[in-house]
């Protein structure tokens, strides 16, 4: 009796025991399904509408392109993880595709937007779906036109935020008191399309702009403009984080806010270290993150922008765009920042070369494929008949390891690349690795027989998981200056940049591969190199050009073509059944 009381009151504790281990694995479950809940993706519907809008600058009325009727267009507002599906209509009178500019679209190519490399463009009267999802990424990045110059006017931000209950790597993890997105831009006083139009008939160089732009507003020093300067209010004692995007075609930017300390916390929806300047420089493409604590007296204080030109003797835009950050005493005259010279490549290799990402890279310890990529302008000889309006009597071009880049007309390449047999002479697969021919690419008097390139449509084929590193070597034919080089469907670490040319021997062991910046547009410096490392993970064909629209009409581009790896997830995804028809 006695051995089996003890048995009988054992096995109830055992049956409290269980049962309240039961409950306690049922609350967890139910806590991570809360977690689960609050961090879940969404899926975002937007329409696009591309169509033109009356506006006024510089004292005249354009029609300009526009999606939505809003300059710049609308901005995107995700959390990391979301996914995206933007319905793109034309009710222009132009071709259109939209390039969702840093989005790494894992296996999404056919919604990467480039005209002629990834899809068809979308005709007037036509529309085409975009579907892809935001992943690993947070920050800002931007979407914009990828069909001649329409990019000039039909562009918007693209913000990446933490997921919910994710905090940021900076300001303690709290997120910023408010978020401001600022847009640089450039403005011609006459339809860009035209622009480009106009100079490719002959070769000749293109008109430069009448203009920067801040938010799509000239500011202050501009005729007829001052009443629409883009102001933005703050508090003192705030910090709040400016989201810069170089949406200007041709122009880099150094931009200073008066009196104000900027830090760095992101580049390209890359997290960096922090980083405290007084001074940005900016590309075409890319974009920047800074914290700025209103700190000052309460006062109205100036943001400008004016370029970075490091080509010499050629013409640029040598304007001042700026914006008013108000405190609220609006009665003051705003203080200017002193920017430094258009020329100042010191400046310029001081801020890029500052960089370093948060953590520590995660490289691969090999290299599979290490290609040497010369990167400048050139000039075609004129062909009897031709009008041509370059120096000389020649046009101009531009070209990557002497290869200046055609795109297709007939097919996308992606399609063809897809189509297999079905769909040869679209393209070749022979783009080359290294220059033709070896020289000294910087030297001060470069042979005129270098001087022109061999045109094509050419890709470079790379197996899945390949380790690639690429050497971008600046060449000092025609003119030297820095290029701006950004790689579709991919982020990759910038290893190192310096001036000369790049040896191997010399150069190879100053190379950060402990905590490099990860970008997706590079700075080549003007008669210099920059070495980028990436792994090739993401199937389809991926474009790599110069974001200085003028280069990338000359021929300043290639391609990758990544293959398929083994099963589903490493294989590129069918096409959808609306792509566009050429």
């Amino acid at each position: 009796m006695l051995l089996a009381s003890g048995m009988s009151r054992s096995s109830s504790s055992v049956s409290s025991s269980a049962l309240l281990l039961l409950i306690t694995l049922l609350a967890a479950l139910l806590h991570c399904s809360l977690l689960i809940q609050l961090t879940v993706a969404k899926e975002q519907y937007h329409e696009f509408v591309v169509q033109e809008a009356a506006v006024t600058r510089l004292c005249r009325k354009h029609s300009i392109m526009t999606v939505n009727g809003q300059f710049p267009g609308p901005a995107l507002e995700v959390s990391e993880g979301d996914s995206l599906i933007v319905r793109v209509s034309n009710r222009g009178s132009y071709n259109v595709t939209v390039h969702w500019h840093g989005v790494r679209q894992m296996r999404t190519g056919w919604s990467d937007g480039p005209e002629y490399v990834t899809q068809c463009p979308i005709r007037p009267g036509q529309s085409y779906t975009y579907r892809f999802t935001v992943a690993g990424q947070e920050g800002t990045l931007w979407w914009h036109a990828h069909s001649s110059w329409l990019r000039a006017t039909v562009h918007g931000a693209l913000i990446i935020r933490p997921r919910a209950g994710v905090p940021y790597p900076f300001n303690g993890g709290k997120p910023p008191v408010r978020e401001i997105p600022i847009l640089l831009g450039e403005w011609w006083d006459m339809n860009p399309i035209d622009v480009v139009r106009t100079a490719t008939r002959t070769g000749a160089a293109p008109n430069i702009s009448d203009a920067l732009t801040v938010n799509g507003q000239p500011g202050d020093l501009y005729k007829c403009s001052s009443k629409d300067t883009t102001t933005f209010p703050v508090k003192s004692g705030e910090t709040n984080l400016l989201r810069f995007i170089n949406a200007a075609l041709n122009t880099e930017l150094f931009v200073s806010l008066a009196g104000h300390t900027m830090t760095v916390v992101g580049a390209d929806a890359s997290y960096t270290k922090p980083y405290a300047t007084s001074v940005l420089m900016i590309a075409p493409g890319q974009t920047t993150d800074v914290l700025v604590t209103f700190d000052q007296p309460p006062a109205r204080y100036y943001l400008a922008a004016r370029a970075y030109s490091s080509a010499q003797g050629v013409p640029f835009d040598n304007t001042t765009t700026t914006a008013i950050f108000d405190y609220g005493t609006s009665s003051s005259r705003p203080a200017m920042p002193t920017l430094p010279a258009y020329n100042d490549t010191a400046t310029a290799t001081a801020f890029t070369t500052s960089l370093r990402g948060l953590r520590k890279a995660e490289l691969p310890s090999r290299v599979d494929e290490s290609l040497f990529f010369t990167v400048g302008v050139g000039l075609f000889n004129c062909s009897t008949g031709q009008n041509c309006g370059g120096p000389n009597n020649t046009r101009f071009a531009a070209s990557i390891n002497n290869v200046s880049f055609v795109l297709p007309s007939t097919l996308s390449i992606l399609q063809a690349h897809y189509g297999g047999a079905a769909a040869a002479g679209v393209f070749t697969a022979d783009f080359p690795g290294n220059p033709p021919v070896q020289f000294d690419y910087t030297a001060q008097n470069v042979s005129r027989a270098l001087w022109q390139p061999v045109p094509g449509t050419k890709v470079y084929r790379l197996s899945y998981g390949a380790a690639v590193q690429v050497v971008l070597q600046g060449t000092n034919i025609f003119a030297a200056e820095n290029h701006p080089i950004h790689l579709h469907g991919y982020d990759f670490y910038i290893l190192g940049e310096g001036s000369g040319n790049f040896d191997a021997g010399r150069d190879t062991g100053k190379l950060n591969l402990d905590d490099p910046p990860m970008r997706n547009t590079v700075g080549v410096p003007v008669n210099g190199w920059a070495v980028i490392r990436f792994v090739a993970d993401n199937p389809g064909v991926w474009l790599m050009h110069c974001h200085l629209d003028v280069h990338i009409t000359w021929g300043l581009a290639m391609a990758f073509l990544v293959e398929d790896g083994v099963g589903e997830l490493q294989s590129l995804e069918a096409p959808p059944p609306d792509l566009p028809l050429c």
